[in-house]
């Protein structure tokens, strides 16, 4: 299989220096196994906080604030990442699935996925807006509204050249290299050894029935509490300048080796829900009242012990 994919073009210096200082906190809030995944604030700079609830990842977005989606490759080989917001592929704007194009890594390398792909070189830019305003509910699916999600897929090796074929010489004659030494042939590996060592890594096991039912039991929950605020969604902003070239890429096996979703939400609603747990205020305590309160008491030498 050699879905259609995408590279990473060396971006703006100045934009590049952005990228890197809105990664400066990514080992602290990074998610991930195969690649760190972290949330990023594009108006402040700032890497979302990730707040673990009920078996899930959340982050809490600003409404009208702009994101990005930063992912760094932990591997020293090619990953491709296939990301989704809101339940839509966010390069090909069709309902998520894993068999969708995405982007693929370079070994260790970082970038931030900053909007919906328009072309190779402009992007709408992820936006935190009122669900109404999302892009998944203007094109009627807004069903899975609130999540981010990044599937990763490890490269197949390439295949091996075969051996080149050594023809039989006549029983019982000996070729000399000219030192007296006849010349060895090697034994070529049998069909089974051969098919072990190209066979791919058994599929994972399916990581969404997981995280549906996690989704399905915090779903719950949140829907059990009036929410202070309506639901966040991302809105298809303006267009960026967002330059991607195309490359190929062979998935090591159909399913993802890993699944990043992390959930989204005002902070308003997910204080609200139980996600985010303030600290407990002290009560106030008043001070005590004084009858003179600009006169000190008065004080006398105190007695030898």
């Amino acid at each position: 299989m050699k879905p259609r994919a995408f590279t990473l073009s060396t971006l703006p210096a100045l934009a590049a220096l952005a990228t890197l200082l809105g990664l400066a906190h990514l080992p602290a809030q990074a998610i991930g196994r195969l690649a760190d995944v972290t949330i990023v604030d594009r108006d402040t700079g700032a890497t979302l906080p990730v707040h673990y609830a009920r078996g899930e990842y959340w982050v809490a977005g600003r409404p009208g604030a702009r994101y990005a989606i930063s992912v760094r490759n932990r591997l020293g080989e090619r990953v491709l990442a296939v990301p989704s917001v809101d339940g839509v592929n966010v390069l090909s704007g069709e309902t998520a699935a894993w068999d969708q194009r995405g982007y693929v890594f370079s070994p260790h390398e970082r970038y931030q996925i900053t909007g919906w792909r328009k072309s190779d070189s402009q992007v709408a830019a992820f936006e935190f807006s009122h669900i109404a305003n999302s892009y998944a509910a203007r094109t009627g699916r807004p069903a899975h509204v609130g999540v981010i999600g990044v599937a990763l897929f490890r490269e197949q090796p390439p295949v091996p050249l075969p051996a080149p074929a050594i023809t039989p010489e006549p029983y019982g004659q000996r070729r000399d290299n000219g030192l007296g030494l006849g010349r060895l042939r090697e034994e070529p590996a049998s069909p089974a050894a051969a098919g072990a060592a190209g066979a791919p890594a058994a599929p994972a096991p399916s990581a969404e029935a997981e995280s549906s039912a996690r989704s399905q039991s915090a779903d719950s929950v949140a829907k059990a509490a009036p929410m202070p605020s309506a639901k966040l969604g991302t809105a298809h902003g303006q267009r960026e300048t967002s330059v991607v070239t195309h490359t190929t890429f062979t998935r090591l096996q159909e399913q993802p080796n890993e699944i990043i979703s992390i959930r989204y939400d005002s902070r308003e609603n997910l204080i609200a829900s139980g996600v985010i747990r303030e600290p407990i205020a002290r009560p106030y305590v008043p001070p005590v009242p004084r009858a003179f309160p600009q006169s000190d008491n008065l004080s006398y030498v105190p007695d030898p012990r």
